[in-house]
């Protein structure tokens, strides 16, 4: 027997009652969204900087965290390059709007060192070393920036045209930690131009940088031919977190490849045929982390140098990578200071050494370099456990021209050397977005 009647309408998805959902709800504000995005991320911390240019995305960003703040110290800085001739005026601009807000301000000032090199991937490294050691001295455990969904689809695209592997390809993380500071992202998940709008509902100006303007840039080529395209921006930046997720999933795999690694002396010391059964990209990301917990280098070595080291490895030759030297040895790879590398940090007069060493218990005009190989065979380094090489990088004490003590190897008195890294650093560089 059969039952006729009405048929039971099917109940709507989640993702359709969402859609149909009007407009003016508060997701639609990005405020809303940077709000939620500060919750996740900094709920727990008391006090914050804002890095603020004085241009649309970083005046929203200062306008959304006074809102939100309720109570926690606040403060905002404005890096002055000193690239353009209004660049002091808008860095002071920049200040009249954060005092109006209640919002103490402060202008950084870049002062260059050397008129080579990369401009503005200089002037980048600059703005974070200054912010970083402006929030270190005011007690601020976080810095915001100012960055966009549009800056993921630039970056994106821009890295795209360079060939550059998965982690060039991955989103801006939210958060990271750098310069002993951790850089908040709370607006990845708003675009350009809608917090230009939220700004302009609000009556509130914003100073546009002329270099934004400027064809010489790549970023603003990018920019103007995503504009003439009509590039959708949030898809983009979906593809970049689909590629962060990928890239994150490889972190994962890579950790678990290094479990087994060994430190002792400032050197590592990889299972070889855990590292031969890897992926090539596993054994990449490896080698890349162990060369930066060596050398404390703030980037990794270009993506060229790795593959002629990972060629090296794969034909069992010694190879050098960015100041480390990289050693196949039976069962193990082993990864330890270059001597020459050592040879040419500063000499050292107590604190740290090569940025890789803590020394204490020096005594008036005694300093730290490294041993040398003209001196390695006077203190009987094959007693120590250490290679030649690996001893020859090493701290040593000197007066003046004179040998006193390689504590590293051979234990003296009242000389003490700390690395300044350990296998919690390695791992975390393993992991490192």
């Amino acid at each position: 027997m059969s039952i006729s009647g009405p048929s039971i309408p099917k109940p709507p998805s989640i993702r359709a009652i969402f859609d149909s959902l009007p407009m003016s709800l508060p997701a639609a504000d990005p405020a809303f969204r940077v709000h939620a995005a500060l919750d996740r991320l900094a709920a727990d911390m008391p006090a914050l900087g804002i890095a603020v240019s004085g241009g649309g995305d970083s005046t929203a960003l200062m306008h959304m965290v006074a809102d939100w703040a309720r109570g926690r110290t606040i403060m905002v800085a404005t890096v002055d390059h000193g690239l353009r001739p209004g660049s002091a005026a808008e860095a002071r601009q920049a200040g009249r709007a954060a005092r109006a807000l209640g919002l103490p301000h402060v202008t950084l000032l870049w002062q260059r060192e050397t008129e080579t090199g990369n401009l503005m991937a200089n002037a980048r490294d600059a703005r974070l070393r200054l912010l970083a050691g402006w929030a270190q001295r005011n007690g601020l455990p976080a810095v915001l920036l100012g960055h966009t969904a549009d800056d993921q689809a630039e970056t994106l695209l821009m890295r795209l045209a360079r060939g550059s592997g998965i982690d060039g390809l991955a989103s801006m993380a939210e958060w990271r930690d750098r310069f002993g500071i951790r850089w908040l992202r709370p607006m990845l998940g708003a675009g350009r131009q809608e917090l230009r709008d939220w700004l302009q509902a609000r009556g509130t100006a914003w100073t546009d940088d002329p270099s934004n303007e400027n064809d010489d840039f790549d970023r603003i080529r990018i920019r103007k031919a995503m504009t003439a395209l009509d590039m959708d921006i949030p898809a983009l930046a979906r593809a970049a977190n689909h590629i962060q997720e990928a890239r994150d999933a490889l972190s994962h795999y890579a950790a678990h490849a290094a479990r087994d690694v060994t430190i002792r002396n400032g050197s590592i010391t990889l299972p070889r045929r855990d590292y031969q059964d890897a992926p090539t990209e596993i054994r990449r990301r490896l080698i890349v982390a162990a060369c930066r917990w060596i050398t404390g280098a703030d980037y990794p070595p270009r993506r060229n140098t790795v593959l002629h080291a990972l060629n090296a490895l794969a034909t069992g030759h010694r190879v050098t990578l960015d100041g480390a030297l990289i050693e196949p040895a039976g069962d193990r790879i082993r990864l330890f200071r270059e001597a020459a590398a050592a040879m040419r940090a500063p000499d050292s007069h107590g604190g740290t050494w090569d940025n890789r060493w803590k020394i204490s218990g020096l005594k008036a005009g005694q300093h730290v370099a490294a041993l040398g190989m003209s001196e390695v065979a006077r203190v009987k380094w094959r007693l120590s456990g250490l290679g030649r090489d690996e001893a020859a990088a090493t701290p040593a004490i000197w007066q003046g021209d004179r040998l006193v003590a390689a504590p590293l190897v051979r234990a003296t008195a009242p000389y003490d050397v700390r690395p300044l890294r350990d296998s919690g650093d390695f791992h975390r560089l393993v992991m490192a977005h």
